[in-house]
Parts: C-alpha cells; sequence; structure tokens
C-alpha cells in the first residue's frame, strides 16, 4: 500500500474548506477546528463515567461476522462507568460503535454545536465511538455515504482512508461495507493480499480535540492506540449517485443480505469472502 499523510492544519475558512477539499473530495486534519467547544476542555473517559456510567452501552470486537448475527448487532453488553473501567485497566478488544448518548445525556449536547463548514449537518445523527488500546474497526465505509466530521477525545487513534477509486483493490465483501476480514491493514501481509500493492491511501493519528474530513463512501479503518473517544457528525451526500446508493444499502442491499444469512447460513458468508478475494486478484 502507499499511504500518504493527510494535511493537517490548525484551521481553515469555510471557504477554503469547500474549494480544496470538499469539492475535490479530499480528506482533511484540522486541530483546532473547534477549540470554543466546551467539550474540548470537559469531555475525558473520566468524565463520561461520571455523567453516563450507569447506562448500559452495546459493546463490539473484532471477531468475524457469523450468518447469526444481526446488522450491526453487538457482541456484549455493559455498564460505561464498568466499560471505562475496562479501558483504563487494560487493553481490550471491545469498543463502542455508534452510540447516540445524548438521547440519554441530553446535557452533553450544552457541550458542543454543529460548525459552519458549508455543509448542512444531521443534527439528530451525533455518534460517539469508544476503544481500548490496540483495538480497531474493519475497513469500511459508512452505509449511507455521507460526509464525516470526526472529532477525537483523548489518546491517540491511527486513521487509514481509501477514496472509493480504490475499492478494486481492497477487498471489498459483496453486498457488505466491509473488505475481508482477515486483513490487518495496520500490517497488511501483501504476499496473502496482493491486490493492496496497488492501493493508494492516506494516513494519519488523531489526538484530543482534533478533527478529520472523511469525504462522502470513503473507506476507513481506525486503531486506537491508547484508549481514547470520538464522535462523529454527519452530512448526506451532495453526489447523486452516493445518495441514490445509499438509499439502495439501507433500503435493499442491508436486507438483501439479512435474507441471505437467514435462507443459506454461515455458507452465505464463507462465499462472499471467496468472492472478494478471486474478484479482486482478478480485476486487479
Amino acid at each position: 500500500m502507499k499511504l500518504e499523510a493527510i494535511p493537517k492544519v490548525r484551521t481553515i475558512t469555510k471557504e477554503e474548506f469547500i474549494q480544496d477539499y470538499f469539492k475535490p473530495q479530499k480528506p482533511l486534519v484540522v486541530a483546532n477546528a473547534v477549540d470554543h467547544w466546551p467539550a474540548i476542555s470537559k469531555w475525558s473517559l473520566d468524565y463520561m463515567a461520571e455523567v453516563a456510567g450507569g447506562k448500559n452501552v452495546p459493546l463490539y470486537d473484532d471477531r468475524p461476522v457469523r450468518h447469526e448475527d444481526g446488522f450491526n448487532e453487538p457482541h456484549a453488553e455493559m455498564k460505561l462507568g464498568e466499560y471505562i473501567a475496562l479501558l483504563k485497566r487494560a487493553p481490550t478488544k471491545y469498543r463502542i460503535f455508534l452510540w447516540n448518548i445524548f438521547k440519554e445525556v441530553p446535557a452533553l449536547q450544552n457541550d458542543f454545536d454543529y460548525p459552519d463548514f458549508g455543509l448542512k449537518i444531521k443534527k439528530k445523527l451525533p455518534m460517539l465511538f469508544f476503544g481500548g488500546e490496540d483495538s480497531y474497526t474493519f475497513m469500511h465505509y459508512d452505509i449511507d455515504l455521507s460526509n464525516i466530521f470526526h472529532f477525537h477525545f483523548e489518546g491517540k487513534k491511527e486513521c487509514i482512508l481509501f477514496s472509493p477509486s480504490q475499492t478494486k483493490y481492497l477487498y471489498k465483501v459483496p453486498h457488505s461495507i466491509i473488505t475481508h476480514e482477515e486483513i490487518d491493514f495496520s500490517n497488511p501481509d501483501l504476499e496473502k493480499w496482493p491486490a493492496l500493492k496497488k492501493a493508494k491511501g492516506y494516513h494519519t493519528s488523531l489526538n484530543h480535540g482534533e478533527m478529520l474530513y472523511m469525504p462522502e463512501a470513503y473507506w476507513h479503518y481506525m486503531k486506537y492506540h491508547t484508549p481514547g473517544f470520538s464522535m462523529s457528525l454527519r452530512s448526506w451526500p451532495k453526489n447523486p449517485m452516493n445518495f441514490a446508493k445509499g438509499l439502495y444499502n439501507i433500503f435493499i442491499m442491508r436486507h438483501y443480505d439479512i435474507l441471505m444469512r437467514k435462507v443459506k447460513g454461515q455458507p452465505w458468508i464463507d462465499s462472499k469472502n471467496r468472492r472478494a478475494v478471486q474478484r479482486t486478484n482478478r480485476l486487479s
């Protein structure tokens, strides 16, 4: 893989962002994008445990998808306070994924606003993500293909991104939004996954208070080097084709895949993984 560093700036104007990054669909890190947020000084793992420690949270790990799994079905559940204590005690694969804490602790909404980057942000969908040391997400793109503004809190997180143009090299699993789950994108075996040698992407590390802009339909892999958490704000895709594909993913592809898991069982999952390898190696 050939990875170039994502540009990082201290601040940026709305006009500069639209012209230099949104229109050409290029990723960007802004170090001081929201220094005015109370969250920058308040939000930490300890603070989240204090204000929401009694809330039950869904947990995910890096086990391969099985046919009996529902779409985005959690692997475990725990009180947030217990989970944060686990994060601080030892490395764990458990992550919190797409949790809307603001429905359960509305007061947290007073700690941030919706920055004006020239895109209309979906105000009902701020989501939090937590992870422990060395935990990671599979390489994936978001099912609705939104533009993502990703704000990190506490610790350091590694991010690897690929544009949609690189899909043919990434071993995408059919009827899904992920690549083959056996690939370790932080240290890929290029002999086993030879098409990755041709893939060109981006990488960065996020620190507390920094924002990563991920253009619509971008593939992304996240690995926590230390325990921490992030919040994503979303804006609908502006490319009509991406908007249509997002609707297809949500209302057709997802339900078709769930149906086939029920009808064919694990052979359906295994077949998709084989096709990901065969198709990628052939097309690349």
